[in-house]
């Protein structure tokens, strides 16, 4: 058994695993595991590389402080070797990441700063523009800067290609990547002209990202969409980008994306992220296509843990309209928590208040149905708990029906959207109901869901 002397020792060498029950058409897909890295990302390897050569150049001396923009996981990366290593780290982050992400950050120690992902570069609250002036102001400050720092590409040419070449042994006729600062493909681009140079190098992006249409057309697009895919695609060409040697590019939606990381999971046992699943979902594109047997590798690009709120959370992703839910054409299509599937969360009306306050924080919810068997007896949310306890804390624990409303606002399922906007004019949440038999409650954000999907599809 080898000992390792610290946590960044732990960086690289990551696994890789054949695909076995996807259809891979007569290619053979192997994935490698930079979820593996100490991190959860591929991104350790850079935040290593670009601390330890600026240190070897002597621009970042003992105790100075890291800025850096990032969507997350060069952020933990860099988390990581700042804790190693004693730097203060300043992280800017759009406010489209995972909470997941977020808490890990803060909890490692690197202070935060959420900025809007609704605004482009050049825009000073930009993620990277404003990592930019935080910097600038910042007493002995190190701006990382991994969409213009040469030091990130050189660790995929001289560290990640090598080891990909060594761990397939010398077979290998495509790589499929996503592209964030653009570091990994441009530096296994370098190392495999030089190895392999009929490679096929195959771009994973996500829908609404420039990078899909500048392969094939040679274009830059001014107006990027949006997407919700994180950590890959982009509204810019980094500077550092060489996208010479990129021959096909696949656009990826969201809800494949999305899908396909939940299909990977379910099918091989590997938990990525959603860039992983916009990556898996390319791959498996190409690999289709082939007329000829060819070995391909992609990338689980990190741990799936972090987006256990967003990915693996069908709630949310039935909210962004990324899976399916019922489609019965009446109100039962907005109830986010049917009670037939059992995802209603309910409270009894012989339970306590404490208990009905913390399912409301367990689920991020705000209010409850009070149950009394099958029949729904009053709604209780958090402005009821509130003041019944105000006074007294100790009327936690008096069982629900003690604060709970009982003039409910019931509503048939089979009734026009229109009789919903009656009910929210008083505060009030609808009750679906199937003459007695209680469906679930519609809110005012459940109906501005339904309204965004409605609009999507048309």
């Amino acid at each position: 058994m080898t000992v390792y002397n610290n946590v960044l020792e732990l960086i690289g060498e990551t696994p890789i695993v054949r695909v076995n029950a996807l259809d891979t058409g007569p290619c053979e897909l192997f994935l490698k595991l930079e979820s593996a890295n100490p991190g959860g990302s591929i991104k350790d390897r850079i935040a290593l590389q670009m601390i330890e050569s600026a240190e070897a150049r002597g621009e970042l001396k003992p105790g100075a402080t890291l800025v850096e923009g990032t969507a997350g996981n060069t952020g933990l990366g860099l988390a990581l070797v700042a804790a190693s290593k004693g730097y203060r780290l300043i992280l800017v982050i759009p406010d489209k990441m995972s909470r997941e992400k977020i808490s890990n950050l803060k909890a490692m120690g690197a202070e935060v700063v959420i900025t809007r992902s609704d605004v482009g570069k050049g825009h000073p609250e930009y993620y990277q523009d404003l990592a930019a002036s935080i910097a600038a102001r910042t007493p002995d400050s190190y701006f990382i800067n991994q969409f213009g720092n040469p030091d990130n590409p050189a660790t995929h040419q001289t560290g990640t290609g090598p080891e990909i070449w060594r761990q397939m042994n010398g077979r290998l006729d495509a790589i499929v990547v996503g592209v964030g600062s653009s570091g990994t493909i441009t530096g296994l681009s370098r190392y495999f002209a030089e190895v392999a140079p009929d490679l096929e190098l195959v771009l994973a992006d996500p829908e609404g990202s420039i990078l899909a249409e500048y392969i094939a057309t040679g274009r830059v697009r001014e107006d990027a969409g949006g997407w919700l895919v994180e950590g890959i695609g982009e509204d810019f060409l980094p500077s550092i980008s060489d996208f010479s040697r990129v021959s096909k590019a696949y656009s990826v939606s969201d809800r494949d994306s999305f899908l396909g990381a939940r299909e990977l999971l379910q099918r091989e046992g590997l938990m990525g992220g959603s860039s992983t699943g916009t990556l898996v979902t390319a791959a498996l594109r190409y690999c289709r296509a082939q007329t000829e047997r060819k070995t391909v590798l992609s990338m689980v690009c990190d741990t799936g843990n972090r987006y256990l709120s967003k990915v693996y959370n069908d709630q949310w992703m039935r909210d962004h309209g990324l899976l399916l839910g019922s489609n019965h054409g009446d109100l039962r299509d907005l109830i986010a928590r049917p009670v037939a599937s059992r995802d209603a969360v309910t409270i009894g009306h012989g339970e306590s208040l404490a208990n009905a306050y913390k399912r409301m924080m367990l689920y991020d919810i705000s209010q409850l149905p009070v149950m009394d068997g099958e029949r729904i007896v009053g709604i209780i949310d958090e402005s009821d708990i509130l003041v019944h306890v105000f006074s007294d804390e100790r009327r936690f624990a008096e069982p629900v029906t003690e604060a709970m409303v009982t003039e409910l606002e019931s509503v048939d399922y089979r009734a026009p959207l229109d009789e919903l906007l009656p009910v929210f004019d008083r505060d009030h949440v609808a009750i679906v109901m199937d003459d007695q038999r209680f469906l679930g409650l519609i809110t005012r954000v459940d109906l501005l869901n339904h309204l965004r999907q409605r609009a999507a599809r048309a």
